[in-house]
């Protein structure tokens, strides 16, 4: 993965204790960024099909690859309106994990893991190599449709 060629941009919540973690977002508050779609334009185009997650204005879409030696804060999600979704894409055979509350995971290519941010979460990569996720949040199911249309965004 070349940086310096990289649309992505680093991770600015403050959530790393240490080590490189950034983002590509194609949405966010439930607006497509039109600009970071002209540089994946089937992804965004399949993504169209999906308002259940282009719609969630309390969530976001993005790629994120994280690299050796980094550590994420144990923090919390903004809400628990949405639950999200981490799609393996390029994930190292070992040093990689979460841990949501109590429970550690890994992640597999291919594979997705669900989980409600709103819960304490960590992670960990140690790898030899870096983890690249798709990540896609999503209304909490347990949500009607009407607190869909009037929850504000965060």
């Amino acid at each position: 993965m070349d940086k310096k060629k990289s649309l992505f941009l680093p991770e600015d919540e403050n959530l790393r204790e240490k080590g490189d973690w950034s983002q590509f977002t194609l949405w966010q508050q439930g607006r497509k960024n039109e600009n970071a779609c002209k540089g994946v334009p089937k992804t965004c185009a399949l993504l169209e099909r999906f308002p259940e997650a282009t719609g969630c204005r309390r969530g976001q879409i993005k790629y994120s690859v994280m690299h050796p030696g980094t550590h994420v804060w144990p923090h919390t999600g903004p809400t628990n309106c949405r639950l999200r979704m981490h799609l393996g894409l390029v994930i190292p055979k070992e040093g990689c994990r979460i841990r949501c509350a109590q429970e550690n995971r890994t992640w597999e290519e291919g594979k997705v893991l669900i989980f409600d941010d709103s819960f304490e979460h960590e992670v960990w990569q140690d790898a030899e190599n870096y983890r690249l996720i798709f990540i896609v949040d999503v209304w909490h199911p347990e949500l009607s449709a009407q607190q869909r249309r009037t929850l504000p965004a965060i």
